[in-house]
């Protein structure tokens, strides 16, 4: 039977999401399933962890050089755990590519990347080129198998479970070459972009940063998250964490919203999963009608703005 570990994300407040969406795709693998937190302080999160549907175990990691979410810090910590494991998993997340391929090199093994379907406990499907082919992966049982989870592809575990909360702990040795000097991040009280049930992206065709101003108000009437396209972001519209696309997130919210995006295949790789796509844009023979639920072409500074009186009247 197979034991797997996923690795949790958090910010140390807050379990992540995307832990969730990885936990189910160790439930599609089998076997005992232990989620492992790594923090200075792993409390809160341990116990958001325990209540993951399906999980048996959730690990306490408590070391004073676990109070920053270092890939170099954390990837010896993972490589002494997985000995333990058939699998290891982590969200196909910014953390997740950055610390689990590290933790693979230290154990000499190839790491699966971006899984969006579980065969068997051995065989993987994947996305390869932009999302066009999905390729079928079939790895080594031993002497284990760590893999990235393709977030988009996954609905979150739900809650209701009732996990063993305990410490654990390991002898590995943390490299010094690394250091935390200091976290920069955009202030932001709207959900998250990479979980949000909605979301709103501007591209190119808004304009300019100061014409950006009505895609937050929009996405503030559908209480969603805001994204962009990579032409938005270069062009200076967004800071480059709103982007979404190959190159950018990977997001599958009930309904996204692209306004004035034009629809490049990078950036319809990064909403595939999408449940309900809309397109408003002035151009009929946009690419991004060809893959959109609903279409609407005009100019958005018109549409917008109706849009959230009818809205308004709900």
């Amino acid at each position: 039977m197979s034991k797997i570990l996923v690795i949790a994300e958090h910010d140390g407040k807050k379990l992540n999401a995307s832990t969730a969406r990885a936990v189910s795709c160790a439930l599609a693998i089998g076997g005992e399933i232990d989620v492992a937190v790594f923090a200075a302080d792993t409390a809160a999160v341990a116990g958001s962890a325990a209540k993951l549907k399906g999980v048996k175990c959730a690990l306490r990691i408590e070391r004073a050089e676990n109070a920053h979410s270092l890939a170099s810090v954390l990837a010896p910590q993972i490589a002494k755990l997985a000995k333990d494991y058939s699998h290891v998993l982590a969200p196909s997340t910014t953390f997740g590519k950055d610390v689990l391929p590290r933790a693979a090199a230290l154990l000499g093994v190839q790491q699966v990347s971006d899984v969006m379907k579980v065969v068997d406990a051995t065989t993987f499907e994947r996305p390869m080129y932009a999302g066009n082919a999905i390729v079928t992966v079939q790895v080594p049982a031993s002497p284990y198998i760590l893999a990235t989870v393709r977030t988009a592809s996954w609905q979150p575990c739900g809650e209701g479970g009732n996990a063993e909360i305990v410490s654990a702990s390991t002898d590995a040795a943390i490299p010094t070459h690394t250091r935390f000097v200091e976290l920069k991040a955009e202030k932001n009280d709207r959900p998250d972009l990479q979980s949000a049930p909605r979301v709103v992206s501007g591209g190119r065709g808004v304009g300019s940063k100061e014409n950006f101003a009505v895609i937050y108000k929009f996405a503030d009437k559908l209480c969603a998250a805001v994204g962009a396209s990579r032409a938005a972001v270069d062009a200076g519209f967004v800071p480059n964490d709103l982007q979404v696309g190959q190159t950018g997130k990977i997001i599958a919210p009930d309904l996204y919203v692209a306004v004035g995006i034009s629809g490049a295949i990078q950036h319809l790789t990064g909403i595939k999963d999408a449940r309900t796509i809309v397109a408003i844009n002035k151009d009929p023979d946009a690419p991004i009608f060809q893959v959109a639920d609903i279409g609407l072409v005009g100019d958005l500074f018109q549409i917008l703005p109706e849009l959230e009186k009818e809205l308004d009247k709900l």
